[in-house]
């Protein structure tokens, strides 16, 4: 079953055209890795899957609902959409556990200390157990990052955005976040759409590779597929521009 489904999607930040004619279908438990050029419409699409951009044209269903529909409460799409920014985001006056526990006590009303037992679990997850107490302040830019994917987690979505995740982070400190985000993909319940620049990445935990340019998808097609035997002369030139091997 679909858990994201573009159809004939348009987008225009006044008379420029961000996405063009977008098709896509990601189904439940898929891991889709979004490639492309540094704007070629990657953040402006994963955006609009959780209403932080609005389209203009087409459908846009995320979990069967309709995101163009009026009716349709955006709320209730993001309890099943996480998002993880490539700036954390995450509150600089509350310790990295109650950052992780915030969301879930408000929108789920989940009991403070199933709360806390299943904040200290994710911390643990992505190896910060010991920095749970630590301001954001106190925490490297991986240690964030980290401290915003368990955030997401603690609403125990559907799906999972990730938005360059890594591209604000000191090279030393991309390994441990692409580790805890492998260990996600590995879980074959979890939908994850995922921009990166990670051409390692993609190829380990990818099951679909989306080329975009332009605004446009130009090539959709297995991770081996994409990486082996690209057919868009766009993809093999950015491929013959970035460290795959």
């Amino acid at each position: 079953m679909s858990m994201i489904e573009f159809k004939n999607v348009e987008k225009y930040y006044g008379k420029f055209h961000a996405l063009k004619n977008i098709n896509l279908k990601i189904d439940e438990g898929e891991t889709v890795v979004l490639i492309g050029p540094s704007g070629s419409g990657k953040s402006t699409l994963i955006r609009t899957i959780n209403g932080l951009e609005e389209i203009q044209e087409g459908k846009l269903l995320v979990n069967g609902f309709d995101l163009h529909d009026p009716k349709t409460d955006i709320n209730r799409i993001r309890k099943n959409v996480g998002m993880v920014f490539q700036h954390f985001n995450l509150y600089n006056n509350k310790s990295t556990l109650e950052n992780v526990m915030l969301a879930p006590r408000l929108v789920l009303k989940r009991n403070e200390d199933e709360n806390k037992k299943v904040a200290m679990a994710l911390l643990d997850k992505v190896g910060l157990a010991d920095k749970a107490a630590n301001m954001p302040s106190e925490l490297s830019g991986g240690q964030k990052q980290r401290a915003a994917i368990a955030r997401s987690l603690a609403m125990q979505p559907k799906a999972l955005l990730f938005d360059e995740p890594t591209s604000a982070l000191d090279p030393e400190m991309v390994g441990d976040v692409l580790d805890v985000m492998r260990d996600i993909a590995k879980d074959s319940s979890m939908t994850m759409l995922v921009v990166t620049h990670e051409m390692s990445f993609a190829k380990a935990v990818a099951d679909r590779v989306i080329f975009m340019a332009d605004g446009e998808i130009l090539e959709d097609s297995t991770t081996e597929e994409f990486f082996n035997n690209p057919r868009e002369p766009r993809a093999q030139q950015f491929l013959s521009q970035v460290d795959h091997k």
